[in-house]
């Protein structure tokens, strides 16, 4: 029986593409750049989706979450599939790191902790409420909508006092299934942009603004994002590096998604712990320095 020191995660669609894109070859470039870093550190990786049953989890040492980019579509049989691998295997980044991070309850926590976040309010599964009332008892005039548990702006809607009725439903049906969330519409996402700040064993190592497109505000290129370069400034980078470090424990790679609140004030957007994209094709140096984290858990 093969024993693999590292395990990087995915999920089917990527696993084995016979159809490539710009967008897959970009998921492929990434792990590419990351399996050679760990290569070159002596460590035997091998590329795996998460719910590929006929892989025998006990014969990693590590698992190293990437893209496994399905898992908010799929979340009853991802989190059977994470606690019972949890027993045969370790993760990286740890199982409690994941699971404080996958809902964005999270929020709480790091302002707790003294990290500013944009302005939230949660509402729990089976709230009976109107969404149209809750909007007008929180005197919001714009605002996003989406679950607790979500990824690549999954159920995310812009509302506002004209539309927001229209959407009622929507929200009644979600709410039934899941944990909710309403935001202020934040503005320096339609004029700047979103900063993401990659950190490696809890030091920055790059950052990259990510734009919407012209009338839109999901800055995902599932939804014609675009990228850009970016260098931030200090304050910017210490900004990144303490909400890394109100973490419960210090994840080896994360990602945190940084704008200017709508009181101008530095706020994490997201802290991504879990799978972010982490673009070590626009600075591979930064896959060295988590493979060299990650060489140094064999020690």
């Amino acid at each position: 029986m093969k024993i693999w020191d590292i395990v990087l995660l995915t999920e089917d669609r990527y696993c084995n593409p016979t159809e490539l894109n710009p967008y897959i070859n970009n998921i492929l470039t990434d792990d590419a750049i990351l399996t050679s870093a760990l290569e070159e550190h002596g460590l035997r990786v091998i590329r795996k989706s998460w719910s590929d049953n006929s892989f025998d989890w006990s014969t990693a040492h590590y698992v190293v979450f990437r893209t496994t980019w399905d898992y908010f579509d799929r979340f009853a049989e991802f989190e059977v599939w994470l606690n019972a691998t949890a027993e045969k295997t370790q993760f990286i980044n740890s199982i409690n790191l994941l699971k404080w991070n996958l809902d964005k309850h999270y929020f709480r926590d790091l302002l707790q902790a003294g990290v500013n976040t944009v302005e939230t309010y949660y509402f729990k599964k089976g709230t009976s409420q109107l969404l149209s009332n809750l909007f007008a008892e929180l005197k919001l005039n714009e605002a996003v909508l989406k679950p607790t548990i979500s990824g690549s702006a999954r159920h995310t809607y812009r509302l506002n006092p004209s539309n927001v009725a229209n959407h009622n439903d929507i929200f009644s049906e979600l709410i039934q299934h899941e944990d909710m969330m309403l935001q202020p519409f934040q503005y320096d996402i339609i004029n700047k942009g979103e900063v993401a700040f990659m950190l490696m064993n809890g030091i920055f190592t790059h950052a990259v603004l990510k734009k919407s497109k012209p009338g839109d505000f999901r800055v995902q290129d599932d939804f014609g994002g675009t990228l850009h370069d970016y260098t931030p400034t200090s304050e910017e980078i210490a900004f990144a590096e303490k909400a890394v470090a109100a973490c419960s424990e210090k994840p080896l790679y994360a990602r945190v998604d940084i704008i200017n609140d709508n009181n101008g004030q530095l706020a994490v957007m997201e802290l991504e712990i879990i799978e972010p994209e982490l673009w070590f094709r626009r600075n591979p140096l930064s896959a060295n320095f988590l493979a060299s984290a990650i060489k140094n858990l064999f020690k």
